[in-house]
């Protein structure tokens, strides 16, 4: 791993001692029965409660890869959701639900093999493995989840040593969806260039240098107070793009889009994308980054993948310069991405948004 990626990764808890030791699985806790602590409960104002459900729901836009009105459909629906669902994305319905299966039989393993992989060493928080959420703040609220983070991209800075063996499919399977997602979000961000009427190169040329994929591997265990707590508390990506795989049975996923949290329902098979903040930031603001968050369900456990697709860390980014002008002067400051990052990491464990840091 390069000296500047431990950087970003370590500095956020740097000189303070992780309070993450000797805890539980949530896993555990959903096995054993046991009610969320009060670690996991939200203040009451900001609790789970479902908003009126729309009298006709509306599902994610669907995005036709390859069709004529492709680049409208895309614009479309990143102005009005930040995010899109694509059916024809090329990867076989079999291997989606092969990646799902080596997440979920990973998850199922006992809790003596999972740990092998885990993010804790010595009682000191990493942010590759498993676990759940880093804890640095006394009163700090967490997420009923637990998780499996890699990175995947570059190739050459992966930590095999934290990528599964059980299932023995997992490594290979991983990798032939890391390739395909790459292919995959190269394709459409020449697309969203194009709608933007830049360079179909320009978001592209970005995620070629250095570029990251970080993949992580969500388990939600099914909750007896789901009015509580969150499986992910409210946030935005840090990234450029994120590709998510959900769970083909149990939904969990929720978006704001104007002032309301509306669930997102998918298509069987469908993958999931959602812009990022960096997106936002070089789109000058065209494009804003969802906030989206997890809901428990008390009765059915669930998992997903996400496929985190951002900037190399070296990289400065900051709005294009052909998007600033008198009508839309520029909104966002020049920044490093490892700068950024750092700053995100920090915020999201405090519920807050690293976005509102970037403005000018």
């Amino acid at each position: 791993m390069s000296a500047e990626r431990k950087m970003v990764q370590e500095r956020a808890v740097s000189g303070v001692k992780s309070m993450s030791a000797e805890r539980k699985m949530v896993q555990e806790r959903a096995v054993s029965g046991e009610d969320p602590p009060p670690q996991y409960i939200m203040e009451e104002s900001h609790r789970p409660i479902d908003d009126p459900p729309p009298t006709s729901p509306v599902p994610v836009p669907v995005v036709h890869l390859g069709h004529s009105d492709e680049t409208a459909e895309i614009k479309a629906a990143l102005q009005s959701w930040g995010m899109f669902q694509v059916i024809d994305h090329g990867l076989p319905s079999s291997f989606l639900d092969e990646v799902r299966d080596i997440a979920r039989t990973f998850f199922k393993l006992p809790i003596e093999e999972k740990q092998k992989y885990s993010n804790l060493i010595d009682g000191e928080f990493k942010y590759e493995g498993y676990g759940n959420d880093n804890i640095i703040a006394e009163g700090q609220i967490l997420d009923w989840t637990d998780r499996l983070y890699l990175l995947v991209q570059p190739e050459d800075e992966r930590k095999l040593e934290l990528w599964p063996v059980n299932p023995s499919s997992f490594r290979d399977v991983l990798h032939e969806y890391t390739i395909k997602t790459r292919k995959l979000v190269d394709d459409i961000l020449k697309v969203v260039a194009k709608s933007l009427e830049l360079d179909k190169d320009f978001f592209s040329s970005h995620f070629r240098e250095r570029s990251t994929i970080f993949a992580r591997f969500n388990y939600y265990p099914s909750c007896s107070r789901p009015d509580l707590v969150f499986g992910l508390k409210p946030h935005s990506d840090a990234t450029l793009i994120t590709v998510i795989l959900p769970d083909k049975d149990v939904e969990g996923l929720q978006v704001m889009k104007d002032g309301k949290w509306l669930k997102v329902t998918t298509s069987p098979h469908a993958l999931l994308l959602n812009i990022g903040d960096q997106m936002e930031i070089m789109s000058n603001g065209i494009f804003k980054s969802p906030v989206h968050r997890v809901v428990t369900n008390p009765d059915n456990e669930r998992i997903s993948v996400a496929m985190f697709c951002s900037n190399g860390l070296e990289k400065e980014i900051g709005p294009a310069d052909d998007l600033v002008n008198e009508m839309r002067p520029r909104l966002y400051k020049r920044l490093k991405m490892k700068d950024y990052l750092e700053v995100f990491f920090q915020r999201f464990l405090q519920g807050k948004r690293a976005i509102d840091w970037a403005k000018l």
